[in-house]
């Protein structure tokens, strides 16, 4: 079989690719090359997009943590006013009671005998009740006879040698003292008594 120059010239043709080929597999190239660098971009700026709305979602939830705890703070003023308001409206209405028990003390305490027992266990019921309506507020008389003497809770108008008596011992209680909730409302007033002077033993 024999090829003439026309054949081997085609054959030729069929194996080298035409020049349109190669430029057409270039372009196709850059169009996926250009093509992808807008993907990348919009990523970009996805992330910065997510990373400002977290940001924004950590400022507003500190935000919201300072603004409850403000509330709180607030709350437990009011409370603590609130308190202290009533606590001291409390004080008042009992120290302004406070005379009236003493009459009732110095009542009871001075019976006439010419005064018949009835009225002074009326006096003794009131005293009672009223009393008892004011320890359930907290009030609480002091202890006095047979205690020693507290500067914090005594006032001592007078002292007495007593042999027969504890040094500092109280020996009558003038005035009853009272505390409020632990707190000091009034002092008692008392005599006390104090040990046998030692003048004259230090004289010799």
């Amino acid at each position: 079989m024999r090829y003439n120059r026309t054949d081997m010239e085609n054959e030729k043709e069929s194996i080298v690719p035409s020049e349109a080929g190669v430029a057409e597999g270039a372009g196709n190239g850059g169009a996926a090359a250009t093509a992808a660098a807008p993907g990348v971009a919009a990523s970009e700026e996805l992330s910065a997009t997510i990373e400002k709305l977290r940001a924004e979602k950590d400022a507003l939830t500190d935000r919201l943590l300072r603004k409850q705890a403000e509330l709180e703070n607030l709350r437990k003023r009011t409370q603590r006013e609130k308190e202290e308001f009533l606590q001291h409206a409390t004080t008042d209405l009992i120290r302004a009671l406070l005379p009236t028990l003493d009459g009732f003390h110095r009542a009871l305490g001075h019976r006439d005998p010419n005064v018949p027992d009835q009225f002074y266990q009326g006096l003794e019921l009131i005293q009672k009740e009223l009393l008892d309506v004011l320890m359930r507020a907290g009030l609480t008389p002091l202890e006095t006879i047979g205690s020693d003497f507290d500067p914090h809770l005594h006032q001592a108008v007078e002292t007495v040698e007593a042999g027969e008596h504890r040094d500092q011992e109280i020996v009558e209680e003038l005035q009853r003292g009272y505390k409020l909730k632990q707190r000091l409302l009034r002092p008692a007033i008392v005599k006390v008594a104090v040990a046998p002077s030692r003048a004259g033993g230090s004289g010799e």
